[in-house]
């Protein structure tokens, strides 16, 4: 099943079924148990909640063979037995039971189906695993899985993680997978447990999620019909997928195509398994596809605009910097700091990614020195680059040389070390940068080492303002040079004004 049907009726069918996983008016879940903290229990607990909190529209229904019921909800014993019509199936149960379990769905006019058992393909199951394909296509249920978790759609509160959002340890309820706080990034994850990963680091990097999708074995929806219909989503503005693997005549050749034309609306950041050959192996087992050479995967990423991630903290750290900010109109950056180490090795890191850490234009130098004789920046300050204030700098300094950089031509983003330590720093710090930062269009990122509470709520106060925030240099030369080279990607298809001002207008609604 694809998008890529011949006529627009079709098409149209195709993307009212897929609106039906994020937007369903009455769900069904078949599986739900009442065994504390198993699969069928948590999804039902989960949903339960976030309709209990007006999040979830759609109404709920729990299936259970047995029938009786959990959370003071009835428990049918079939999908027939519900009295309204059912846009979501959830399917929970064992792997033998789920073809019939959706020929009742089929029956019953489901549209969308998501398959969380597993069993099938990746462990060798190839006879029910046909049958499912069978059954789906007689009924043209549309079908994320199976051997997935799902989604999680932080506008809908449609939520189909089995991931608890707490555990009881040692007497007392602590998180245990926290959902990331609604925003603009969807994840399309092929595996399950490297999504629930991600978006548990996500959370704690202060990275909203708008929607998160994981497909598992596939037989059905991919990325490719996903990509297609995040390109007009008005809740994403980035996009992360993690892929193991192709697999469908044609369909490699299909996703270059669908994501050359989203990227000139909105970035994607890729992050692929299966790179090495163990790591391929693995794959085979897992979700039963092939992963396919890394050299030819690369190359089309990079051609259809795709921004390349080689670990979980690249993945999260790009996506970090094109979410909050615009991309970069060049490679010329520069590096402010109140400390010179740190600063240094920010310079370092970012030079070693490819960036230009340019020498300081003579007006911006000679404006930086007037600043010196005005008594506003210290006398010990150095302006080579990293431009170092030192630690003795005040608030306003920061805030003067930031601005200066800023308003130069030949600068086209600026890493902005906002170490908290010296004793200059107090609350109000944040505020001024962010208010300097606000008046450009140019991308900056900012740098607070640190574990400590303090450095903790610099960062999230730059977060929140839509500064993006690092521990490290390192991660933040990785969100500049993500800002880069969507930048010069967007150049080179002439589509680099058109995205300055779709977010311009996005940002003043």
């Amino acid at each position: 099943m694809s998008f890529n049907t011949g006529s627009s009726i079709e098409n149209q069918e195709a993307l009212r079924k897929i609106e039906s996983f994020f937007n369903p008016r009455s769900i069904a879940i078949i599986g739900v148990s009442r065994k504390e903290y198993s699969m069928g229990w948590t999804v039902f607990k989960n949903m339960l909640e976030n309709r209990e909190k007006g999040i979830l529209k759609a109404k709920v229904y729990g299936v259970n063979i047995k029938g009786g019921e959990l959370f003071g909800q009835k428990l049918y014993k079939s999908i027939l037995e519900i009295h309204d019509e059912i846009d979501l199936a959830v399917v929970l149960i064992p792997a033998k039971f789920v073809p019939n379990a959706i020929k009742e769905a089929g029956e019953k006019g489901v549209k969308a189906a998501i398959i969380v058992s597993a069993g099938f393909a990746e462990v060798g199951n190839y006879e029910l695993d046909q049958q499912l394909r069978n059954v789906v296509k007689e009924y043209g249920i549309r079908v994320i899985g199976p051997n997935c978790i799902g989604i999680l759609d932080n506008h809908s509160g449609v939520d189909t993680l089995f991931l608890p959002l707490r555990k009881k340890v040692e007497g007392k309820i602590i998180e245990s997978m926290p959902r990331p706080s609604l925003g603009h990034v969807t994840f399309l994850s092929q595996s399950g447990a490297l999504g629930g990963t991600v978006l548990d680091y996500m959370y704690g990097q202060n990275i909203g999620i708008a929607k998160f999708i994981n497909f598992g074995n596939k037989i059905d929806v991919d990325e490719v019909e996903m990509l297609r219909y995040l390109k007009d989503d008005p809740f994403t503005r980035v996009i992360m997928i993690y892929i193991e693997g192709i697999y469908g005549e044609n369909r490699g050749r299909e996703l270059y195509e669908v994501a050359k034309e989203v990227t000139k609306k909105k970035p994607i950041v890729v992050l692929k398994g299966g790179k090495t050959k163990s790591g391929s192996r693995a794959v085979a087992s897992h979700t039963a596809s092939i992963a396919g050479n890394i050299r030819i995967y690369k190359t089309a990423f990079k051609e259809a605009g795709m921004l390349y991630a080689n670990s979980i903290p690249e993945f999260t750290d790009m996506t970090k910097a094109l979410v909050y900010q615009p991309p970069a109109k060049g490679n010329r950056i520069v590096v402010i700091t109140n400390g010179g180490g740190p600063g240094i090795l920010t310079a370092d890191y970012a030079e070693f990614l490819g960036l230009n850490i340019i020498e300081l234009p003579k007006e911006l130098k000679k404006r930086l020195e007037e600043k010196v004789n005005e008594g506003v920046i210290p006398n010990v300050a150095t302006f080579s680059n990293p431009i170092d204030l030192s630690a003795s700098a005040s608030e306003e300094a920061h805030a003067v040389a930031l601005e200066e950089a800023l308003k130069t031509e030949e600068v086209d983003g600026v890493i902005f070390l906002a170490l908290h330590h010296p004793p200059a720093i107090t609350e109000t710090f944040v505020d001024k940068i962010v208010n300097v930062m606000k008046k450009y269009d140019k991308p900056c990122v900012v740098v607070d080492v640190g574990s400590v509470e303090m450095a903790q709520w610099v960062r999230r106060k730059f977060d929140e303002n839509g500064i993006p925030s690092y521990d490290t240099p390192e991660r933040a030369a990785v969100g500049m040079k993500a800002l880069v080279e969507y930048g010069e990607y967007l150049q080179k298809v002439g589509e680099f004004e058109n995205y300055i001002e779709k977010i311009k207008a996005e940002k003043s609604k």
